[in-house]
C-alpha cells in the first residue's frame, strides 16, 4: 500500500485500513486539535522523529486493554495496601508530557514527542479531551501518563516512571477510574511487555475500527477529571 501525503489545507485522512505493511497511513498534517481529534476518532495516531514530517499510523493488529481484563499482580498489592503513592488527574498535563519526552526507554533512541506536539496536545487538553495521570511520592512527581478520551474509549499515548512501579500504579488507578465511568476500551497502540503483564492483548484492526464506529455515538467525559478513591 502507498503512504498518502496529506493536504495541509484540507483536514482529512484516508481510510485507516489502507496502511503500509508497517502500519503507516499518511505523512503531513499538523498537531492542531482538529487534526489530532479527527485522527483518534478514526483510530489513527502520530508517531515520528521530532524533526521529520508527521507520520500517522494505524497498525494491524491493535494492542488494547479491556478494563474488565485488568491484571494486578501480587507484587503490586503492597503498593496499594500501604498507599506508597498518591494519584491525581489533570493537575500538570504539560509536565507529564515533558517527563514522557525526556524519559529514557530501553531499546529506543530519542523521543517522538516534539515541542509542536506538546503544544498541540496541550490545546486538546484545554478543550477537555486530553488527560494526564500524575503519580506522587512525598510531593514529588515520580510517574505518570497521558492520553485522549473520546466516547467510551481512552487512547493511551505515553508514560514515564522515576520510581519503581510508579507508572504501573498510575495506570491501574486510571483503568479502575475508567471502568467506573463505563469506558469499554483502552487503546495501547502497540505491544509492550509492560502492558501485556497488565492484561492488554492484540485484536484485529477491523474489530478495533468497528468499535470506534460504534463509539461515535457515545458521550465524551469531557473537562478536567478528578481522581477519587
Amino acid at each position: 500500500m502507498p503512504v498518502y501525503y496529506l493536504n495541509d489545507e484540507y483536514i482529512a485522512f484516508p481510510n485507516p485500513e489502507l496502511t503500509s505493511e508497517e502500519g503507516i497511513l499518511a505523512v503531513g498534517g499538523d498537531y492542531t486539535p482538529d487534526w489530532i481529534l479527527l485522527a483518534y476518532q478514526h483510530g489513527i495516531f502520530p508517531w515520528s522523529n521530532p524533526n521529520d514530517p508527521i507520520l500517522w499510523w494505524c497498525p494491524d493488529p491493535r494492542f488494547v486493554l479491556f478494563p474488565e481484563e485488568l491484571k494486578v499482580s501480587k507484587s503490586m498489592r503492597p503498593f496499594f495496601n500501604q498507599r506508597k503513592f498518591e494519584v491525581t488527574f489533570d493537575t500538570c498535563f504539560e509536565e507529564v508530557m515533558r517527563n514522557c519526552m525526556e524519559f529514557s526507554r530501553r531499546g529506543q533512541k530519542g523521543t517522538w514527542i516534539s515541542e509542536p506536539m506538546i503544544q498541540g496536545y496541550l490545546e486538546v487538553h484545554n478543550l477537555g479531551f486530553a488527560h494526564s495521570v500524575e503519580v506522587w511520592k512525598e510531593d514529588e512527581l515520580v510517574g505518570g501518563l497521558y492520553g485522549i478520551a473520546l466516547g467510551n474509549v481512552f487512547f493511551g499515548e505515553s508514560m514515564f516512571s522515576k520510581a519503581s512501579n510508579a507508572s504501573k500504579f498510575g495506570f491501574i488507578k486510571l483503568v479502575r477510574f475508567l471502568q467506573k465511568n463505563d469506558f469499554q476500551l483502552i487503546d495501547c497502540q502497540q505491544e509492550t511487555k509492560h502492558l501485556a503483564s497488565l492484561g492488554a492483548r492484540s485484536i484485529p484492526r477491523k474489530r478495533f475500527l468497528q468499535t470506534l464506529k460504534d463509539n461515535d455515538l457515545m458521550k465524551t467525559l469531557r473537562g478536567k477529571w478528578k481522581y477519587e478513591e
